[in-house]
């Protein structure tokens, strides 16, 4: 995962949690869940940077 993937996911985290945050304080439920979808997103994006990552270390490994 390149350093501004990690910095782009790490950032959208951030943005959905002060969001569901911000709904909790102002009772806010569409906020909330929001601010749910956008760390759920988040995730799922580092999860598919992480599986290019571990694919292309097995492409090295097996090049050796």
């Amino acid at each position: 995962m390149g350093f501004d993937d990690k910095v782009d996911n790490k950032t959208d985290d951030l943005k959905g949690r002060a969001k569901e945050a911000a709904g909790s304080v102002t009772g806010d439920d569409d906020l909330k869940h929001e601010g749910r979808a956008d760390q759920a997103e988040s995730s799922v994006k580092q999860a598919g940077e992480k599986a290019k990552d571990a694919v292309g270390d097995l492409k090295d490994a097996v090049k050796k």
